[in-house]
């Protein structure tokens, strides 16, 4: 892995799983729904939906009210506020929750209802537990078998205090370099940075890679090229080319493992990319002060 010196990621100790290369390879997805009817269209509000091994991401651009609710919500899931313009109330059993701005809600499991308002993007983040979204997602066909090189699905460990509705903020101070503003539920890790202005440095970039789960990268503004490298193994039929691939807002990219992979901002103006992660990340929960809400969240055992 390739990290600038004044990266964080550089101290990240080394995968045990490095030297160990699997002979199959999975493919990338790229969905760009700026490309494709949404949907679910309601007056003031447009849904598309798209898919991982573990996730489904419901991204909505909002205009006015936006109701959304789940019942018997098999696991903890999130909503995320992306805009300042936008509000919620939250209702759960024996719970009321009101937020404004940009902020990463943790809905429990069961029946709950968020209401949106105002003007702006938001993003709820699921499980392929809840079948009845997984089935949504454009790109669902592409996982009718599973991935190559993920392991099953294990969420991670009950919050402290037991499952409620949480809130965080997204406008607090982030990590210094990279400027990560890192949470994590039993369900995900979601990597809120802020929007840059104009393209990434293309000295600085970050290639990297993860031996046993997808990222997925959701670009909110702008324009980014995700360049993707699979390892080469002695059979070339494995072999896949190298990809750079254009992806505008708002789009998700769901890179697999073991490939190279960086995630370069082009666009002009403002640029913004969300990353998730379902489970959550061992090696980030590892670093001592990354996890902004590590203290509701315990991490597992050490695999």
């Amino acid at each position: 892995m390739a990290y600038d010196a004044s990266d964080l990621r550089s101290t990240l100790p080394a995968s045990a799983a490095a030297s160990a290369v699997p002979e199959r390879f999975s493919g990338s997805e790229h969905v760009k729904f700026r490309d494709l009817a949404p949907v679910e269209k309601t007056d003031g509000v447009a849904t598309w939906y798209a898919r991982g091994q573990n996730f489904v991401v419901g991204y909505s651009e909002v205009d006015g009210t936006a109701e959304f609710t789940r019942r018997g919500q098999p696991d903890e899931y999130v909503v995320l506020l992306a805009d300042d313009a936008l509000a919620a109330r939250v209702e759960a059993p024996g719970e009321e929750v009101s937020v404004t701005g940009r902020t990463m809600l943790v809905l429990p499991p069961g029946d709950s209802t968020v209401t949106v308002t105002g003007q702006g993007r938001v993003l709820r983040l699921l499980t392929t537990r809840s079948a009845d979204v997984a089935a949504l997602a454009a790109n669902a066909e592409s996982y009718a078998e599973p991935h190559e090189n993920i392991p099953p699905f294990q969420p991670w460990p009950e919050p402290v205090g037991g499952y409620r509705v949480r809130s965080y903020d997204l406008t607090v101070p982030p990590l210094s370099s990279p400027p990560f503003r890192l949470y994590r539920c039993t369900t995900f890790m979601v990597n809120f940075i802020d929007p840059k202005q104009g393209p990434r440095d293309p000295a600085k970039l970050s290639p990297h890679k993860h031996d046993d789960f997808e990222q997925c990268s959701i670009v909110l503004a702008g324009e980014y090229v995700h360049h993707i490298r699979w390892p080469w193994t002695t059979n070339r039929a494995h072999w896949r080319d190298d990809e750079h691939e254009l992806c505008h807002a708002p789009s998700v990219t769901v890179i697999p493992p073991p490939s190279l992979h960086t995630s370069e901002a082009i666009g002009a103006g403002e640029n913004h990319l969300v990353d998730v992660f379902s489970p959550p990340r061992f090696d980030f929960s590892a670093m001592e002060g990354w996890v902004f809400n590590a203290d509701d969240y315990p991490a597992p055992p050490s695999r």
